[in-house]
């Protein structure tokens, strides 16, 4: 299988993890990223147990050790009392439960700890100044094109170029993303900064009519991530890098408890970004290329799934890959795989929303029993466990392939 070589076009954590796990099936990988560098961006990442087993599968576990938070649990807090609803139990209870731990992390130490391992296993380093920008099936494989003019083979092209992938609209047609008039405010606040009780190292989620926020520790427990989501019409910048002001984001939430008000304006710089949606669309396998990640599936973050749906991407995609000799075979059966979970993924995530900013929040005689209603725990475990308990490295399907291979 060593003569097998395998392109990906975007260096995220999908075309990361994918490369990854190309690797310890024994292929050879080519990794092509449009940016001019890789730098940190991006705040605070969920990585629930479906997301930790293949990171700990891929022998990340020692380098992402110090970088992770294992909170003791996730909470509920009503917006203006700050009232307490369990969510659910972590740590080792999580472990007992679905076999593996539930970890946050900031988005740029996952990042790098990929790019690392993946320059310390692969005989080629991410090829930077290199979007990929039209591909083309062939009786061999693939042929595509960068934007400089170069043009490049491979047995397979797996697409993880992102919410504004290329290689989808050439594959899909004009599908552009929507924008869904959520605004989301992002934010770390280093912990020392701000009062003991907020500290705990909890997820916490703030509900509240037409907003939600959540926090968590990252870091290592050094730093607490801070995100706002507020309904917002007509705003339309989805730059990650956008910076706002503390004046405002206390427009959208300074009325809200002191917790989140003092949380907010210890936030060192405000950034802000309009969420974007798709309908979930099949066709992402066509001959030798194929769409992963978000560039496949994107979604709005309200069941904190999209890494770890790019994460269970990289597994199924590798032994896909692994369990057929014909890579267009490889990626018809990874979308069949894919397609149903990461659909259900997206339109569970867009339900949320509207359960996060049920307008009875703002009725404060009929809040606190819809918040004890929504987060009773059997609906929680309804809501939750079959996401968790989802192992993407043991697919029937796959090994079934794989032992015969």
């Amino acid at each position: 299988m060593t003569d097998r070589r395998i392109a990906i076009a975007g260096a995220g954590i999908a075309g990361l993890a994918t490369a990854l796990a190309l690797l310890q099936q024994g292929f050879k990988v080519d990794v092509y990223e449009q940016a001019s560098h890789l730098a940190e961006v991006g705040a605070g990442l969920q990585i629930s147990p479906n997301g930790s087993r293949i990171l700990i599968d891929l022998g990340l576990r020692e380098a992402l050790q110090g970088l992770v938070c294992e909170a003791s649990g996730k909470e509920i807090r009503m917006w203006n009392t700050g009232q307490r609803w369990k969510l659910f139990d972590l740590g080792n209870d999580c472990m007992v439960r679905f076999g593996a731990p539930y970890w946050l992390v900031h988005r740029g130490d996952l990042h790098k700890v990929l790019l690392d391992v993946y320059a310390a296993r692969s005989d080629r380093p991410v090829q930077l100044n290199a979007r990929v920008v039209s591909a083309q099936s062939t009786s061999v494989g693939v042929t595509f094109d960068l934007q400089d003019g170069t043009s490049h083979v491979a047995e397979g092209l797996i697409a993880a170029d992102g919410v504004h992938s290329v290689l989808r609209e050439q594959l899909l047609g004009e599908d552009k993303a929507h924008f869904t008039d959520l605004l989301a405010w992002r934010g770390l606040v280093p912990v020392q900064h701000i009062s003991a009780h907020l500290q705990a190292q909890v997820g916490t989620n703030w509900v509240g009519p037409g907003a939600h926020v959540i926090t968590y520790p990252v870091r290592g427990g050094q730093l607490m991530n801070v995100v706002g989501i507020v309904e917002k019409d007509g705003w339309r910048s989805d730059s990650w890098n956008e910076r706002g002001s503390h004046e405002e984001l206390l427009k959208d939430f300074g009325h809200w408890h002191p917790d989140v008000l003092e949380l907010m304006q210890k936030i060192e710089q405000p950034f802000k970004w309009a969420l974007l949606g798709r309908t979930p669309q099949k066709g992402w396998a066509q001959g030798a290329v194929c769409l992963i990640g978000d560039a496949a599936h994107p979604t709005l973050p309200f069941l904190a799934q999209g890494a770890n749906m790019a994460l269970e991407d990289a597994a199924v995609m590798a032994r896909c890959l692994a369990a057929h000799s014909q890579v267009s075979e490889a990626f018809v059966q990874f979308e069949s795989l894919r397609w149903q979970r990461t659909a259900d993924i997206v339109n569970r995530s867009s339900d949320n929303a509207l359960r996060f900013h049920n307008p009875q929040l703002s009725d404060d005689a009929k809040a606190v029993s819809y918040v004890s209603s929504e987060w009773a725990p059997e609906k929680v475990r309804t809501r939750y466990d079959w996401l968790f308990e989802y192992d993407a490295l043991q697919i029937p399907s796959i090994s079934s392939a794989l032992n015969h291979c």
